[in-house]
């Protein structure tokens, strides 16, 4: 457990090097973004220098100056070689994946060497993240993932990308921060429950029922005791073709219809959680469907187009706040 003091330091550094950085979507490393200092066991060998030190003095035993100056020189040597792991090498930001609330977003970066270099021993992670390792051992750019957990619906920013290395002896760790300019857009978490909704509703009225109603003429069918005047066909009677009654049909939709007011009951985020389900569903079963919220409605369609337009609706609704 680290002393608060050294968290609060670490946290300066932190903020103070990520004001450095400012969003973009490529940049190459230099002297103004590395960053190197000992590691820990670099920390251990500087104590074993001083101690060889005050050794070498108190004895005048020259083996043990000559042994000293050769670890010093080393030391020096890997200050070097550990900056030259980072220094050249250029960072492009591609693109972001979208992901369901709970599951890992993904985000695409490239990493170009620079002309003629190699490293080695690449660490990357956004923060609070599991570190990927990679070598660049040519000059071909190399894309790679990193992921981060989403906690909420909405657009999702990454968050910084750590870059260190402490190649070759491990006595020294360079490291950078980068602000990345990409964010994942996180739908809500899909759950089942509740059954398929039902076709029809509040539709554009493009397919005839066979309901009784006022709205579309069908046909002439006999009249029945009871049925009104109203309906009978008189100009049918007057020819001569007997009492028949006029039918009719309400025109109804047959489309299938997402609806937010299908769980009246739910809070805001399980009825998002059901709604993605059933586009899930609708989707693989290859029907068409459409969706209601209560200031948005998308009109019925199918293919991956729709469903991305959908769960975007779905994930960026009341602002994206999950």
């Amino acid at each position: 457990m680290n002393p608060e003091w050294l968290q609060k330091i670490k946290r300066w550094a932190f903020n103070w090097t990520v004001r450095r950085s400012p969003r973009v979507r490529q940049l190459t490393l230099s002297q103004k973004r590395i960053y190197i200092m000992p590691s820990k066991a670099g920390a251990a060998f500087l104590l074993l220098l001083l101690v060889m030190l005050l050794l070498a003095i108190n004895y005048q035993n020259n083996l043990a100056y000559g042994v000293l100056f050769l670890l010093t020189g080393l030391f020096v040597i890997t200050i070097l070689h550990t900056y030259a792991n980072l220094a050249g090498l250029t960072i492009r930001f591609i693109r972001a994946q979208s992901c369901f609330n709970g599951e890992q977003a993904a985000y695409e970066v490239q990493l170009c060497p620079a002309r003629g270099r190699q490293y080695e021993s690449l660490q990357l992670n956004l923060r609070f993240e599991d570190p990927s390792a990679i070598d660049l051992l040519d000059e071909m750019p190399h894309s790679m993932l990193l992921y981060q957990q989403a906690d909420q619906r909405g657009y999702m920013p990454a968050r910084p990308l750590l870059i260190e290395t402490f190649y070759p002896l491990g006595l020294l760790r360079a490291w950078t921060w980068l602000q990345v300019d990409l964010e994942a857009l996180v739908y809500p978490r899909p759950v089942a429950g509740g059954s398929l909704p039902p076709r029809g509703g509040q539709g554009t009225g493009e397919h005839v029922g066979e309901s009784r109603g006022q709205d579309e003429f069908v046909g002439l069918e006999p009249h029945q005791p009871g049925m009104s005047l109203k309906q009978v066909a008189w100009k049918q009677y007057a020819r001569g073709q007997g009492m028949h009654a006029k039918s009719y049909a309400e025109l109804q939709d047959s489309n299938r219809w997402l609806s937010w007011d299908d769980w009246p009951d739910m809070g805001t985020e399980a009825r998002l959680s059901r709604l993605t389900h059933w586009v899930l569903q609708l989707d693989r079963m290859g029907e068409e469907y459409g969706l209601r919220l209560p200031q948005q409605v998308i009109k019925p369609g199918r293919g991956e187009a729709h469903r991305m337009q959908v769960l975007q609706a779905l994930a960026l609704f009341d602002g994206g706040q999950g």
